[in-house]
């Protein structure tokens, strides 16, 4: 068997914050690699630099030191690459966040069709592709609806359409689930893994939230910026 090619590889990823006395270092020498169709956790204490890890894997920001792959070019190599950031981000990576962060004055269809029109698609393109994922993540009898109107799992599985508009290959969830029930928790990580699964992308969710533990592939660890 061919062995997978990881979507995302870091090596020696370190990321400090301020100088002199007043440094933090949130990250310490991470090496880490990250493959197709996996769902994998990332745990750890408030403050144990989870967040500054999914930043710097995101392309929000950029390590002090270390090496950074994403699917197959380099991003970061001690210094970052000149590589378009915002395009990596529009093109290879979906955000999903605790709270679905969708703009009030939208309803379920444009909140995910606005992301295609930011990369360049037509609205009536960016509209049908919208309509897909709805229909994808069985939410398309809302499509119409404001978010005012939706419950919070109906949020969410809208917010995850968003994420996915560009057909990533890396989908980042920080707490997705941490305001669901047990029931609509679920809900959101079966998509997760469909998603992952029918559509070879990584996922890597940031959580505190024991009932989806088992949800997960792998489980990484981090304290005090090392992971363990």
């Amino acid at each position: 068997m061919t062995p997978r090619a990881p979507l995302a590889e870091l090596s020696g990823i370190s990321k400090h914050f301020g100088e002199g006395e007043t440094r933090v270092d949130a990250l310490r020498d991470v090496t880490l690699s990250l493959y197709p169709s996996e769902v994998v956790g990332l745990l750890g204490p408030s403050g144990s630099g989870k967040s500054t890890l999914l930043n710097i894997i995101g392309c929000v920001i950029e390590p002090n030191q270390g090496r950074m792959a994403l699917d197959g070019k380099l991003v970061f190599d001690g210094r970052s690459s000149g590589a378009d950031l915002r395009r990596l981000r529009l093109d290879k990576i979906g955000f999903i966040f605790q709270f679905h962060n969708l703009l009030p004055f939208l309803n379920s269809r444009d909140n995910v069709a606005v992301v295609l029109e930011l990369a360049g698609q037509s609205r009536s393109a960016a509209r049908q592709r919208a309509d897909e994922l709805l229909d994808y993540l069985e939410v398309s009898n809302r499509a119409l609806a404001s978010p005012s109107q939706l419950s919070g799992g109906e949020a969410q599985r809208v917010a995850i359409a968003r994420a996915l508009a560009n057909h990533p290959r890396l989908i980042l969830a920080d707490e997705p689930t941490a305001a669901l029930d047990s029931q609509r928790a679920g809900i959101v990580m079966d998509l997760l893994r469909k998603v992952a699964t029918e559509q070879s992308a990584t996922v890597l969710v940031v959580s505190h939230d024991e009932k989806i533990f088992d949800r997960f592939d792998r489980m990484l660890h981090v304290r005090d910026g090392v992971l363990g």
